[in-house]
């Protein structure tokens, strides 16, 4: 069963002007953990408004377990799908706990299991330090962590994420994603997680899909999109700061199947066919002087990789660098 299926959908803004989705066509099978990933401005957050029924597309279908999401269909979407955005402004003013109520309430429980289920999960994720904080005047790591609880208030079939771990520290980190396998395990529920951060939400993505200016580049299994380039070895090269060594690197422009991407003055990233990855690390370290050399990895594909190679756009950012 399909927990979402779009068609050709596409959102125009500004008479025309600018294309924040174009013709995407996708599926989500329900019980999966699937990612939408790519860089901000990519057109995630303009599609999750569409699948929330917020943003009405220009054109397309969007279905909801085989539903259409259009005219009186759209007052569904709440029954079904919990969605947290990334930012909380409507609940700006209450308190975690309060907030967290006030979801539950929302989405039909009644008082006294909203305010169980609320305490649950201030204890669960340690927010009653925060007192009668107004979720407003919190960090923003421990927003995240409020949004995180309302998406567990009173159980759906579908959850949708929008940058759930920004500004987590790693231990809240590791005990997000491990909560959302749990879910995901017991109640087969569905997950949706946006990110443009990959390298924890690599270990529990099945399936992806990664979209840039507003398309799907690539869709499939974390599996099937790093077996399309695994014939491929990533070479990362980091030159020292202030180093006069980057111009002897500009040959790597030249060697043929070799791909080379100049991230900055400083750092290099190689794509480089499994058989001739000895002869290109070789001639790096004969081309540089060493002391000029601060780091040479050999990298098998992660998800980054897929994104670089099939995506065709910027370097995604990692956990823990915002």
């Amino acid at each position: 069963m399909l927990a979402y299926r779009v068609r050709d959908l596409t959102k125009v803004y500004k008479d025309g002007q600018v294309v924040a989705n174009d013709r995407l066509s996708f599926d989500i099978e329900a019980g999966e953990i699937f990612g939408l990933l790519g860089p901000n401005g990519a057109g995630k957050t303009t599609l999750v408004r569409q699948m929330m029924g917020l943003v009405k597309p220009s054109s397309g279908l969007i279905e909801l377990f085989g539903i259409p999401l259009a005219g009186g269909n759209i007052d569904m979407i709440p029954w079904y799908v919990s969605y947290t955005p990334q930012r909380l402004g409507a609940v700006a003013d209450l308190t975690a706990y309060e907030g967290l109520c006030v979801t539950g309430r929302l989405r039909g429980m009644d008082r006294e299991d909203a305010a169980k289920q609320a305490a649950g999960l201030v204890d669960e994720f340690r927010l009653g330090y925060l007192g009668k904080r107004p979720i407003g005047k919190m960090s923003g790591g421990e927003q995240r962590l409020v949004a995180m609880g309302m998406a567990l208030m009173a159980s759906r079939p579908v959850m949708i994420l929008d940058e759930p771990t920004n500004d987590l520290d790693p231990s809240y980190r590791k005990q997000a994603w491990e909560r959302l396998k749990e879910i995901n395990h017991a109640r087969k529920t569905t997950i949706i997680l946006v990110t443009h951060n990959v390298v924890e939400a690599e270990k529990v993505l099945q399936r992806v899909g990664i979209i840039n200016q507003g398309k799907i580049q690539a869709l499939g299994t974390v599996g099937s999109l790093k077996a399309r380039i695994d014939q491929r070895v990533r070479v990362d090269v980091r030159l020292k700061s202030g180093s006069e060594g980057y111009a002897d690197l500009a040959f790597l422009r030249d060697l043929g199947d070799v791909e080379a991407r100049f991230l900055s003055d400083r750092e290099v990233l190689l794509l480089v066919p499994r058989p001739q990855v000895q002869q290109v690390t070789d001639k790096v370290i004969s081309a540089v002087d060493m002391s000029y050399l601060d780091d040479l990895r050999i990298i098998t594909p992660t998800l980054e990789d897929v994104y670089l190679q099939l995506g065709g756009g910027e370097r995604l950012e990692h956990e823990g660098t915002c």
